[in-house]
């Protein structure tokens, strides 16, 4: 017998199948094989110079030791400042905790409250990551189906039939991914109703595509809208999506002190503190202003309209444009029992996803994985360009489907 034994909350969970579909169009792009990959979910503009300077500028000030475990009293209240700035929160420095990356502060929360069988509510279609980490800290996902016809976004009336005794998290990400469905101040509104009636239930919201909202409305929070859940509630963000900087794994929560204790006491015993170097730069991101904001959401917008149009111009596609983030959420039920070149018949997402980036060389998603069937999860985060020619790609292939 092995000296090394699996534990049961690793060999119960899987790994991230949007790094897996990249990791398969990589393997035939070595190959030799001429792949378009819109599966990765990371901003292709670069991070900014001056936020690049002041990651320099840190190195060359000897900016290089360990911080304080829960980040530097600098970009702490930084993040205190931005909180109230964009989204009228008042926060106090000492209630934040900067960790490595957003899903870091995600898990490190799970992992701090779950106890075996507890259920955490997740909105399908929802990030590929949640479930999985909710079983690895012994709880149980519960996941509650958005229908395409309700924009993607969970209802007052759907929350209130799944929440239960053994309820302790709702995760609630607006904008999605990967829907892109982001939720109305009158939307909240109704959900916090809801909410204010169960108050054993903990709600986490992930913001981490704040920014990328399209219908020019203002981001609106749910603490905004209802002061009297921030006793529950977590509010997880970073700096990745926003400012292109997923490489420097910074993000950021705050919440009840008592939670954000016990993440920096479980933080201070595996990572410790996230990178000072990303620190410095996380700072100067938060402290640079709205221009590339501003810029890098326009381009986003106009690629969603253009891949959008072409995609529902297919036959057996349909695309509903989404409010927000980076992503296409394709409906790809009209392509089901379709047969391939091959003599395939086409029987759910994942047999499509398959075959177009094996007749169409173009990587996607299955809808499969992020728990709503049939679709397929598509990145506009690369030039206009190559989007038009994934999208060029796929039509010619759905054409040949008899």
């Amino acid at each position: 017998m092995s000296a090394i034994r699996i534990a049961a909350r690793v060999t119960r969970i899987k790994p991230s199948p949007s790094s897996s579909a990249s990791d398969r169009a990589n393997a035939l792009k070595r190959e030799g094989k001429a792949i378009i990959n819109l599966v990765v979910g990371e901003p292709d503009f670069a991070t900014p110079p001056e936020i690049c300077e002041a990651a320099c500028a840190a190195i060359r000030n000897g900016e290089t030791r360990y911080t304080q475990n829960n980040g530097t009293p600098a970009l702490r209240e930084a993040i205190a400042a931005k909180f109230l700035r964009e989204n009228h929160l008042t926060v106090k420095p000492e209630d934040i905790i900067v960790t490595n990356g957003a899903k870091s502060a995600i898990f490190n929360a799970l992992a701090a409250t779950l106890e075996v069988g507890d259920e955490v509510l997740i909105p399908a279609p929802y990030w590929v990551s949640y479930p999985d980490m909710v079983l690895a800290c012994d709880g149980r996902p519960v996941v509650i189906t958005c229908q395409e016809e309700a924009g993607f976004r969970l209802t007052a009336e759907q929350l209130r039939a799944s929440i239960t005794s053994r309820c302790r998290w709702l995760i609630l990400n607006s904008p999605s991914n990967p829907s892109g469905a982001s939720y109305s101040r009158d939307e909240l509104r109704a959900l916090a109703d809801v909410l204010l009636d169960y108050p054993h239930l903990a709600i986490m919201t992930d913001d981490i595509y704040e920014h990328l909202r399209y219908d020019d409305s203002p981001n609106v929070h749910l603490l905004e809208v209802e002061p009297r859940l921030a006793d529950r509630t977590l509010v997880v963000n970073g700096v990745s999506k926003t400012y292109a900087m997923t490489g420097w794994r910074i993000g950021y929560a705050t919440g009840p002190k008592v939670l954000i204790t016990a993440m920096g006491t479980l933080q201070s015993q595996s990572t410790s503190n996230a990178s000072s170097v990303s620190q410095a730069a996380a700072l100067a991101a938060l402290n640079s202003g709205t221009g590339f904001i501003t810029h890098s959401r326009e381009v986003y917008r106009q690629r969603r309209d253009d891949i959008a149009a072409r995609l529902n111009a297919v036959p057996g596609l349909s695309c509903r444009v989404p409010e927000g983030a980076f992503y296409l959420y394709v409906n790809c039920g009209g392509l089901l029992g379709k047969t391939t070149a091959q003599g395939q018949v086409l029987k759910n997402d994942s047999e499509v996803v398959l075959w177009l980036l094996e007749s169409a060389g173009v990587a996607v998603v299955a809808g499969a994985a992020y728990g709503l069937s049939p679709y397929f999860r598509l990145s506009i985060a690369t030039d206009l360009a190559t989007l038009q020619a994934g999208a060029a790609q796929i039509a010619a292939a759905v054409s040949q489907l008899k």
